[in-house]
């Protein structure tokens, strides 16, 4: 599978029905990952309420973890160091640990893990390790998962405003800033990571209305200002927006504002996922780099081993 169709495989990944066995009780959850296996933390702790969730994307484990904790390890390879680490130290605490992985060493330690499709680059592996919280925890219908399914087909079909988006960037050679706002904040930050993968660009993100507390000061007058283009997801909050349009007048500084289709939150969010993804193939395909090239991170793991 070339990365274009892994691309377009994602509007398949939300059909997955994996699920975990959790017949016992919990007072907490806490995943572990990192990069494209991370970001699934990232955007499950954003959106789910009901009880504690923590995300880690680091060595160490919170003191708290313990035989009262769901501990979901999240690496599509099975063999990050950092959370093959976390998963020792949470079975010493005698934590509930299960595990989504494609393989590796992480399947070997953690019984009953939930075995994903291999072949992937993790990053475009998503759907397939977030579906198991949302379908653990959060049941959303049918309806919903069709709706997201028809908004991805759509943008598989024609994704041209991304295509000029990335021109734009590379014929100016543009630093991306990306704005986000709950519950997108984490989405804001997968933007960045996929422009620092794919496309082999620097990016930056923030988030509303942290970002108005204290990005908004160099918005103005920071040294170099116009090599920056900066982007703003619409929000469902008509305070944020109003947020947004007001930063926008007293900075004189334009975003470039991302609006989705829909205003369902599933919809929504692997609308503003997909977006990226394409954005960011188009820069690399502009920039003649390889999207699936991670050569110098494989580089620092031989050398960390």
């Amino acid at each position: 599978m070339n990365f274009l169709d892994e691309i377009k495989n994602l509007k398949e990944q939300l059909k997955s029905t994996d699920k975990f066995d959790v017949n016992f009780n919990f007072n907490n959850i806490v995943i572990t990952g990192m990069g494209g296996s991370g970001i699934v933390g990232n955007i499950f702790q954003e959106y789910y309420a009901n009880i504690p969730v923590i995300s880690i994307g680091d060595y160490g484990i919170p003191s708290f973890v313990n035989e009262k904790t769901l501990f979901i390890a999240v690496s599509y390879s099975g063999n990050t160091e950092e959370t093959i680490d976390n998963v020792e130290d949470a079975k010493k605490k005698g934590a509930h640990v299960r595990a989504i992985t494609s393989g590796g060493k992480l399947a070997t330690i953690v019984e009953n893990p939930i075995i994903i499709p291999s072949g992937l680059q993790p990053r475009s592996a998503l759907g397939y390790m977030l579906m198991p919280l949302f379908n653990t925890f959060s049941a959303f219908s049918e309806d919903d998962v069709n709706e997201a399914y028809n908004v991805l087909n759509d943008m598989d079909k024609n994704h041209d405003e991304m295509k000029s988006q990335a021109f734009k960037i590379y014929e100016n050679s543009y630093i991306p800033i990306i704005y986000g706002s709950k519950p997108f904040k984490s989405v804001a930050y997968r933007w960045k990571t996929q422009f620092n993968e794919n496309a082999k660009t620097f990016a930056f993100y923030s988030y509303f209305p942290e970002l108005n507390h204290n990005d908004t000061m160099p918005l103005k007058s920071a040294y170099r200002i116009k090599e920056y283009l900066f982007y703003a997801f619409e929000s469902d909050n008509a305070r944020i927006n109003q947020r947004i349009n007001i930063t926008e007048e007293i900075t004189g500084e334009q975003f470039t504002i991302i609006k989705s289709p829909t205003s369902n939150y599933f919809a929504k969010l692997f609308y503003l996922i997909h977006y990226a993804d394409y954005l960011t193939y188009e820069l690399a395909l502009v920039r003649n780099v390889d999207p699936t090239d991670v050569s110098t991170i494989e580089e620092l793991k031989k050398k960390l081993a």
